[in-house]
């Protein structure tokens, strides 16, 4: 197994996200054993009988990775294309990078190979929707273009050429992303495209879900095995996964025709990028908002799945089949550009711009003349009397006080009048 190169861009390692690529071609030689025969998922995830509804005709999906090259399965698929890494050709369709320059031709391959009349050949999930190929520079390409600007222009030029599926098949080592990022996935968000994420590879160093698969709005595909359990090399764990796919003994045509076996979520997102087209091509009155709930709340619980939804699961496995036929109830409030716009609010601080700024007024503003404060009282010695004494204290003691004393007082004298009236000379008399 081939580990990914990896280097320092914009504070992170952005890795495309499979773990290995075997360059051995996938045998077709006898029934059992063909190129088509390998391709489990058809049947096992429901696309073969999606197929009898729509096989996604007209619905465009852009693949952001190192280009897509010239093979019969790819030529008739690509409709259009460019380069912004500036190490490409202008219209994307040179491999870009020295490691992996194959793997945007795997990971379109996967999304919508067309059925070239070989029936034997390698198919897409989505055989009859367009590509858009959009290639950027990785690490070992050392492209001119900074990583963070390459993606920027990659989602806006895939939004305003039709893109309504977004394939980016990458992650970085870190949570975060470059803020230049809010806006382009804004862009894609007011514009209704679904943007479909890899959640990575614990074999490329990753243990959980790294940017842009934490991004607010995106659809984060983790990576199952053939018989439907979490891979432990070719996927990540993270609570923003929205749906599994399968991740391990993938098929791909690489740039020059020759069909590999590879293994990594950059397998699993463009299978369920390709399922989301078989959904807008079959319910094109759907918002990317219904879009993605009809992915999420149609898929199948993998076998042990217990919470939903799952670090490791999301909310199960991708079910095409479900996806496009059942009956899901319309949602609306909780769109991909609400989702971001509302974490932008929370945890972005945008500059105060100078129209935000108010504006001078050429009248005085009249302000209402404040009340009367009260008057300042001096400090005095508390020996003193002061006024709130003389009246709380002094003059109800002096009205209670002075009556009394005047009572007393006249008590006494009438008292003493009494005696005086006495007659002095009147015999006293004497007790025998």
């Amino acid at each position: 197994m081939r580990r990914l190169a990896a280097a320092l861009l914009a504070g992170a390692i952005a890795v495309l996200a499979c773990t290995a690529a075997s360059v051995a071609p996938a045998d077709d030689e006898g029934d059992d054993d063909s190129i088509r025969a390998q391709e489990y998922w058809l049947d096992q995830y429901g696309i073969t009988k999606a197929w009898e509804v729509t096989k996604g005709k007209g619905v465009k999906i852009a693949v952001i990775d190192t280009g897509v090259g010239h093979a019969p399965e790819l030529d008739p698929a690509v409709v259009g294309g460019t380069d912004v890494s500036g190490a490409g050709s202008a219209d994307g369709r040179t491999p870009v990078g020295t490691l992996d320059a194959n793997h945007g031709s795997w990971v379109a391959s996967l999304a919508a190979a067309r059925d070239h009349g070989d029936k034997e050949a390698m198919i897409g999930v989505a055989p009859k929707a367009d590509i858009l190929s959009i290639s950027i520079g990785f690490p070992d390409a050392s492209p001119p273009v900074p990583f963070a600007e390459q993606v920027v222009k990659a989602m806006h030029w895939a939004v305003d050429h039709g893109a309504k599926v977004i394939n980016l098949s990458f992650t970085t080592n870190t949570l975060d992303w470059d803020e230049s990022w809010d806006e382009a996935f804004l862009y894609a968000y007011q514009h209704d495209a679904v943007v479909v994420v890899a959640a990575g590879n614990r074999g490329s160093g990753t243990g959980v879900v790294g940017a842009p698969a934490t991004i607010p709005g995106v659809l984060t595909v983790a990576g199952v095995t053939p018989e439907e359990k979490a891979s432990r090399d070719a996927s990540t764990q993270g609570i923003t996964i929205g749906v599994s796919a399968p991740s391990e003994q993938l098929l791909g045509v690489s740039a020059d025709g020759e069909v590999v076996v590879w293994d990594g979520t950059s397998g699993a997102a463009p299978i369920v990028s390709g399922i989301i087209a078989l959904v807008r091509a079959a319910h094109p009155e759907l918002d990317a908002e219904n879009v993605i709930e009809r992915i999420t709340e149609t898929a199948r619980r993998a076998p042990g799945m217990t919470a939903v939804p799952s670090p490791l699961y999301g909310y199960g496995l991708v079910d095409a089949a479900a996806a496009v036929s059942d009956d899901v109830p319309l949602v609306s409030g909780d769109s991909p550009t609400h989702q971001l716009e509302e974490w932008i609010r929370l945890y972005r601080r945008a500059p105060v711009q100078a129209s935000q700024s108010p504006a001078p007024t050429e009248k005085a503003v009249e302000v209402p003349p404040l009340p009367r404060a009260d008057p300042v009282s001096t400090p005095v010695s508390p020996l003193l009397p002061d006024r709130d004494r003389v009246l709380y204290g002094s003059i109800p003691l002096m009205a209670v006080t002075v009556p009394a004393i005047l009572v007393l007082l006249g008590v006494t004298v009438a008292a003493r009048r009494l005696r005086s009236a006495r007659p002095s000379g009147a015999p006293r008399r004497k007790n025998l």
